[in-house]
Formats: C-alpha cells, structure tokens, sequence
C-alpha cells in the first residue's frame, strides 16, 4: 500500500505494559488510569482528567454533566450551536440529551465552524456552543470568545481528532468548559478504545467521576460537589446519586495512554513535518483546494476538496487502485444523514460550504513518521487524475 490511513505508534513499550497489566491481575480501571488521568491533565494544562472507553463516550460524559450542576446548567430544549461538519458522535449526547441543535456552515477553508456565520446564528436562544476541531485544526478562540463576551453561552469542545494541535501556545481541547479527546487506534495515541474528558471546573469533575461509574459515590473524594461528603466505604460502595452510565476505560488503555503519552511530542513533530510535504506538493494542483492551519495543528489527516463530484468520485476510485486509503470529510454535511430525523434541529442560513465538503472532499492519511515520498508520489497521482478529468 502506498499511503495508508493508519498505522500504528506502538513499539515493545506498549506490548511490555499490556503484559504488566495482565500479570497483575487487575484489568479494570485501576491505578495505571489513575496515572495517566494526571499526566494527561499535565500534559495538556488542564486541572483535571477523565479517562473513558471512547471518544464517543466522552462527548457523552462531558455533555451530561452540564445538566447535573448546581449553577447554569443546560436544559432539555436549550439551542446549541453546532458545526454542520463534524463525527455522529459529536451530535448524539446533544439529541439524547434534548437540546435543539442550530447547524452552522463550516469555514471552506479551515473546514471548522464558521465564525462569521456563528456570529449571526447567536439568538437569545442560544445556551451552548460545541466547538469542533476538525483533523488536526484548532478553531480561532480568540474570535469565538469575542462573539459570545458577555453572554451566558457555554463552550463544549471536540478535540477527538486534534490532540496535540495548540492555538496562541494554548493546547486545544482546553478553551471550553468540557474537552474531549480520543486514543482511538487512527488517533493521534492509540490506547485501543480509549478517551478523555478535561475541564478546570471542579464540580464538574466530580460529577463526571459519579456519572462514568453508574452514577454512584464510591469514586467521590471525601469532601466533593456532588453530594456533600462521601464518608461510608460500604454505604458509599453502591450509593447512587446521578443517572449514570458505565463508561470507565480497561486497566490495559491507562498502561498503553502512559506509553504513547511520552511519544506524543515526537508523535506531532513527524505529523507536522509531513504537512510541510503536503502543502508544498498539493497547494498548487489546479482544481484541488486544501485545508488552511489555524494556530498549530496536529494534522490528523489531509483534506483535499476537488472542483465537483464527478471529479472527487473519480480520485476515490484512483487512489484506492493505487493504494492511497481515502475517506470522506468526517460525516460530511450531517443534515444530509438518514438520522437526522430523531433530531430537535434547526438550519442557520445555507450550508454552501458543508455542501460542497459533503460532495467533492476526502482526506488520506498521515503519520507520525516521514511518508513525504508517498505524498509527493499522490499528488503526481492526483494531478494526472484531475488533469485528465
């Protein structure tokens, strides 16, 4: 294969720590989670870490807990803002929850949430924001926040396909209340299933550590916001408080989140170098346009759009044949899913550019080590497809 999606950044460290957990005996979420919640939250300059099973899962979390706080909570029915391109799983904890979902357009260039757009979609209405950023790209937070000052409108962030990218030195996944990450096997780590939820609200905090255990106490501090003290090892054991749900992470993915967090760094510098690659070898293909870099991004993968259709459908079928793996943008423009009909929603304006993201986009891969080569040899491979178009 000449550019796989993925491919893996183990080596003996993680196979080394998959077999000490397996002689200890203890593979449900245990003291390597707890140690990798720390150096994750250092990492990323966060107060606090969540370890969850996904991604996914983390959305999950981070969304429900803002219905659980004491203070400006979220409500069923409450307008949250959204990017119309984004993963499924960015908008199901939203619709599972109840909120009215207002659909954005996204930025043709930076592919996240157009900010101009966003500005006039802000009503009276409006409770939340969910931030996403998209493949590695972190969205300007300086001009969102200058949008919603002085208003009391919440900011969720998905930061799945973004670890590592940092806006104004900051690190992404850590502008909004909640932040999500994930170590899913394409991901930046790979902790085989695996995410995270940070936040520098302590309420929130120990809310999340009720919810991911069934909603019960037993993993409150003493003293905590949920309920007051929990001080009763037995009672505390299957005392139940919130609605939770049983999200926690296997003993295995803490022991490999420690392993990969020590290559993160080198991780972003392998996939950054090759975006030097992509930009000088895509950037001037006619009919060809690429994603452009906010702050420092990660790179998760390289989005190409394509003039129309025909030709993106006929780059799909070329690449595949030699071997360049392919996908489309995320889940394109999401309104144009089947499941969009379970959903509480609204359009703001037209979504031009989640439209011709939906039609004429893809993205292939990117590692972590020197793939530029296979870059330069793609967008030879490219640039014969799109000139016999």
């Amino acid at each position: 294969m000449l550019l796989p999606l993925a491919t893996t950044t183990w080596d003996q460290d993680e196979y080394d720590a998959l077999e000490a957990v397996i002689a200890s005996g203890q593979f449900s979420m245990g003291e390597h989670v707890i140690a990798f919640e720390k150096a994750f939250a250092n990492f990323v300059g966060a107060n606090y870490c969540l370890m969850v099973n996904s991604g996914s899962s983390a959305n999950l979390l981070a969304t429900a807990a803002l219905f659980y706080r004491q203070n400006n909570t979220l409500k069923s029915g409450d307008e949250i803002i959204v990017p119309a391109v984004s993963w499924s799983t960015t908008y199901y904890p939203l619709q599972q929850y109840g909120l009215k979902l207002k659909f954005v357009d996204v930025d043709r260039q930076t592919l996240n949430l157009d900010l101009s757009q966003m500005e006039a979609a802000v009503s009276d209405k409006t409770r939340a924001v969910f931030a996403v950023n998209l493949l590695g790209n972190p969205l300007d937070y300086k001009r969102l926040y200058q949008i919603i000052d002085g208003r009391n409108i919440l900011v969720l962030e998905d930061n799945c396909e973004s670890m590592g990218a940092t806006f104004g030195g900051k690190q992404a996944g850590t502008f909004g209340d909640v932040g999500t990450y994930s170590g899913f096997f394409s991901h930046h780590i790979s902790t085989m299933e695996g995410g995270m939820v940070v936040t520098d609200d302590e309420e929130l905090y120990h809310i999340m550590l009720s919810m991911r255990s069934h909603g019960w106490t037993r993993h409150l501090p003493y003293n905590n916001l949920v309920c007051g003290k929990s001080d009763d090892p037995f009672r505390e054991s299957f005392r139940f408080v919130l609605p939770g749900y049983n999200l926690r992470p296997l003993e295995m993915s803490g022991a490999l989140g420690l392993e990969q967090l020590k290559k993160l760094p080198s991780i972003i510098d392998g996939r950054r170098a090759n975006a030097v690659a992509f930009v000088e070898y895509f950037s001037n293909i006619p009919g060809i346009s690429i994603q452009h870099e906010t702050g420092r991004s990660s790179w998760f993968g390289f989005a190409l759009l394509t003039d129309s259709e025909a030709i993106r459908d006929k780059l799909v079928i070329g690449l595949s044949q030699f071997g360049v793996e392919c996908r489309p943008i995320v889940a394109g423009n999401f309104v144009r899913n089947p499941v969009i009909e379970y959903f509480d929603y609204s359009i703001h304006g037209e979504l031009k550019n989640s439209e011709h993201v939906d039609a004429c986009g893809l993205f292939i891969g990117n590692h972590h080590y020197d793939i530029s080569i296979q870059l330069q040899q793609t967008a030879e491979l490219v640039k014969t497809f799109v000139d016999a178009e």
